[in-house]
């Protein structure tokens, strides 16, 4: 059986916001050949923490909600343990109440994107 996890990960902001993103996309690129199916992901841009991190007071925020069947959380884990540019993540396997939120939020996002507005098309 499939298990559903979110991963959210800071990255540096030393980077770009293009770096940070194709850092994320390294970790989608991951997943991918891992054979895990990547249910949505969210890029947040730069943020302010709550505490400073490695003596930075601000981080990129990154989630992936994702599902796999077999113990690759802690490979994930591990990768992301060793890469630089990670100030910190969290993964947690989503419940039944987990699921229906982000689902509620994907909607939500989803919502405001295309009624929210007025955004000129470029």
């Amino acid at each position: 059986m499939l298990k559903h996890y979110e991963t959210i990960m800071i990255i540096t902001p030393i980077l770009s916001d293009e770096k940070a993103k194709e850092t994320a996309k390294e970790y989608e690129n991951y997943l991918i050949k891992k054979n895990v199916k990547i249910v949505s992901q969210e890029h947040w841009g730069l943020k302010k923490l709550a505490y400073p991190i490695q003596k930075k007071q601000s981080g990129c925020y990154h989630l992936f909600e994702f599902l796999l069947n077999s113990d690759l959380v802690s490979d994930l884990e591990l990768k992301l343990r060793q890469d630089e540019r990670i100030l910190r993540f969290l993964t947690v396997k989503l419940n039944k109440y987990g699921i229906e939120y982000a689902e509620r939020r994907r909607k939500k996002i989803k919502k405001e994107k295309n009624y929210g507005g007025h955004q000129s098309k470029q």
